[in-house]
């Protein structure tokens, strides 16, 4: 059978990270031992009382069903109340809608608001969602925004052309630069949006994943951000569960409806099951401040954090320490592509900035995905490289 792609998807840049992939199975088949600090998993695992709910909610018959497109009631109601004790934010249910992981969410934000033709605003560097999966695949036009470390990998609104341009991703704190923002930075985005009649698409998935006493917002505490914005959580950074699919958006009430109508064409919500602990996993918030597991869990982060940039700065690299995710964006003095060879070469894997956008070049993401003794094994086979 002789069939071609659609344009749209013969449009997809490389997929850069199919050939890290690829180099990897190589090595393994070599028996080289890999240390993978390339991939954004956790290798915490959820807290007991996740699992423990799991189970419970798994062995009742009736959590077996399909679910509402827009999520089930109490996991909605579980959101919005969530949203009442971390941000002293009020939502109204049709306000809320349960996402399959916040990646689905992403890319049928743009399934339902961008037209062929319309330009959308993509950080460079950024998550490649926003570029391809929201963009590309819905014949979008994406316009980088460059976020450069002299401006604190922020995107300076006042360069940006806003003909025709539709929709904007926003993702603070930033995958891959770990960069930080305050209320005056929101602040100034929703004016933007405002002012130009742009979708404001906020990928918060990160709020939770903080150290040295730096506390993420939520963009809707941001007056006028309900006119523009829908904000994206996930419980694949906060209670490390990646694999079982489940975030929510909430924001503006007509956004979230053509969200609603896209999930309604293309799936049933996630499994009712999951919901229903993902909705007992917000409720171990009882105020604004991090629950005891998080604060372990940020712990854990904080001192690998700790521990590689001590050893990237004692090779002579300018690495700083983030406040917040598990990453470290490292300028790595070199063509992107060529340094994550060179570790690859000592059995070291990390992400190339260039796989992020133009801008990504010569820097490296590395995640803070293993435990400390991996960590210090793979700074010193990162030593003996250089």
């Amino acid at each position: 059978m002789n069939v071609e792609f659609a344009d749209r998807v013969k449009r997809l840049p490389p997929y850069l990270f199919a050939e890290i992939e690829k180099t990897m199975k190589q090595k393994k088949a070599q028996g080289v031992d890999l240390i993978s600090l390339s991939i954004g998993d956790p290798d915490l695992p959820p807290p007991p009382f996740v699992i423990a709910a799991l189970k419970k909610e798994v062995a009742n018959l009736k959590n077996h069903n399909y679910s509402f497109s827009q999520g089930e009631p109490d996991f909605r109601e579980a959101i919005a109340g969530w949203y009442k004790k971390r941000f002293r934010v009020d939502l109204n249910p049709d306000e809320v809608i349960a996402l399959m992981g916040s990646k689905e969410g992403l890319a049928n934000m743009g399934r339902a608001f961008v037209n062929a033709g319309d330009r959308v605003l993509v950080p460079d560097p950024s998550y490649p969602v926003y570029n391809n999966s929201s963009t590309i695949l819905n014949d979008g036009i994406p316009v980088a925004m460059p976020l450069l470390r002299e401006n604190g990998f922020k995107p300076d609104f006042d360069a940006i052309h806003t003909e025709k341009v539709k929709m904007m991703f926003l993702n603070y704190p930033n995958n891959p630069t770990s960069a930080t923002v305050d209320k005056s930075f929101l602040k100034e985005a929703v004016e933007f949006a405002r002012d130009n009649n742009i979708i404001l698409c906020y990928d918060n998935a990160y709020s939770e994943v903080t150290f040295d006493g730096y506390k993420a917002p939520s963009i809707l505490e941001i007056d006028g951000a309900m006119d523009v914005a829908v904000e994206f959580h996930s419980f694949s950074k906060t209670f490390n569960m990646t694999g079982d699919r489940i975030a929510f958006a909430v924001g503006n009430k007509q956004l979230i409806n053509g969200l609603t109508k896209i999930k309604s064409q293309v799936d049933s919500g996630p499994p009712v099951y999951i919901q229903k602990v993902a909705a007992q996993a917000l409720e171990s918030y009882t105020s604004s401040e991090l629950p005891d597991f998080l604060k372990k869990n940020n712990h854990v982060y904080a001192e690998r954090r700790d521990m590689l940039v001590n050893c990237l700065c004692s090779m002579g690299f300018n690495c700083e320490k983030p406040k917040a995710t598990f990453y470290v964006w490292l300028n790595c003095k070199a063509p992107s592509m060529e340094f994550a060879n060179k570790l690859l070469n000592v059995g070291v894997v990390v992400t190339p900035g260039i796989g992020f956008g133009a801008h990504g070049e010569n820097y490296a993401r590395i995640a803070l995905t293993q435990p400390k003794e991996r960590i210090k094994e793979a700074c010193s086979r990162i030593a003996s490289a250089f």
